[in-house]
């Protein structure tokens, strides 16, 4: 059950333990913030993020903030349940080095465009009206369709009662680009409206009736979809080569959830724009994924009768330690030693590499432990193999 906090406008709702004073601060800003409704959930992954913390969740009002959605819009997590049992170490490495070789990873793009019916649909002739930013990076987007990226997106092979696959990715430089462009529109609006918003708070905010709150909302929708299809082709591949090296692989139907987004939601009797920014939503009984480190379980949930948290969970175990922080603080031949003794085949080699480090994260069985009232276990998946951008 949640902590509450009554010492702001409107209540704040801690499910995460102790969190640091800057990600308190900035659920303290959306607390205050005029256009949040009835309160602000922080989930049991919490940590400081860019205007909002990573693991909120905020309703609003009439508003949109595209720093509650972040720069990687539709980040999100697809799993899929193989039908075989189990790989040895020996085929899990040639299925890694297959994946390395025909996913870019990092900053890599494709060499060749994708074919346009693989990406989102565009409306039409009104597209660039519309959809400006969209229209304006459509052709670089359509190479960076079925790419990983960098940071924390990963891709996984994991161990339950069979073999699973799981991607994490987002939106990649389509929707930074949006979320840039609707942030300086923001902050405008905000100037021009006798600046009701510290611009420390990084918080400002778009009319949902303007045509700025609309063209934010349609292209945030847009790289929603997008970061969809882009796990999809990851997870196509993956699966393909999968069944090249084990031809009687079967694979159940994937799911598919994203973490950084807004959308329109009834709660507490009125519709609200609710903001999720690393946080999932998980409507009672439905299917979530929250992922852990490259060292620690990962998880397929389902929902639980939540309105407390707007049907929401946490995205996964939340980071403990900054990236540099985890670079300079964290021992290189501990954690590679820590992953060996495990047995997962992981993508630690190098100093540079410890901001993706196990110990660089929460310890995902407390995470889960805090959020019971919010989601119930269905499978429990262990890391075999890691490919990290």
């Amino acid at each position: 059950m949640p902590t509450i906090l009554d010492s702001e406008k409107i209540p704040i709702l801690l499910w995460c333990d102790n969190p640091d004073a800057e990600t308190l601060a900035q659920a303290k800003n959306l607390a205050n913030h005029p256009w949040v409704a009835h309160h602000v959930a922080v989930m049991a992954d919490a940590h400081v993020g860019y205007g909002m913390p990573i693991g909120g969740v905020a309703a609003t009002r009439g508003v949109v903030i595209p720093n509650a959605v972040g720069v990687d819009i539709g980040c999100g997590v697809s799993a899929v349940r193989t039908s075989l049992p189990s790989l040895d170490q020996a085929r899990l490495k040639k299925l890694l080095g297959a994946i390395r070789r025909a996913i870019p990873l990092g900053f890599d793009h494709h060499p060749q465009p994708c074919p346009v019916a693989a990406m989102p649909a565009l409306p039409g002739k009104s597209a660039e009206k519309e959809l400006p930013v969209v229209t304006r990076e459509f052709a670089k987007a359509r190479r960076q369709l079925a790419t990983l990226g960098g940071g924390n997106h990963f891709i996984e092979i994991q161990q339950g009662e069979t073999l699973w696959l799981m991607v994490h990715s987002g939106s990649r430089n389509l929707g930074h680009q949006v979320a840039q462009h609707y942030h300086r529109q923001a902050t405008a609006w905000n100037a021009a409206h006798g600046g009701r918003l510290p611009s420390a708070w990084q918080l400002d905010y778009l009319p949902m009736e303007s045509s700025a709150g609309q063209g934010y909302f349609r292209e945030m929708t847009y790289c929603k979809e997008f970061a969809a299809a882009n796990r999809r082709g990851m997870l196509n591949t993956i699966c393909a080569i999968l069944a090249e090296l084990e031809p009687t692989t079967e694979f159940a139907e994937p799911l598919d959830i994203a973490h950084n987004y807004a959308a329109e939601e009834e709660h507490f009797g009125e519709q609200l724009v609710v903001h999720r920014k690393g946080a999932i939503r998980v409507a009672k009984g439905a299917p979530g994924i929250i992922p852990g480190s490259q060292g620690s379980a990962s998880y397929i949930v389902a929902g639980l009768d939540s309105p407390a948290s707007f049907f929401s969970c946490s995205h996964g175990a939340g980071r403990k330690l900054g990236r540099k922080q985890a670079q300079k603080l964290l021992d290189l031949r501990l954690e590679i030693a820590h992953l060996a003794q495990q047995g997962v085949l992981h993508s630690i080699r190098h100093r540079k590499d410890l901001d993706e480090a196990a110990g660089a994260y929460k310890d995902i069985d407390e995470v889960m432990a805090r959020q019971k009232d919010l989601v119930r276990v269905v499978t429990r998946l262990r890391p075999l193999a890691v490919v990290k951008g």
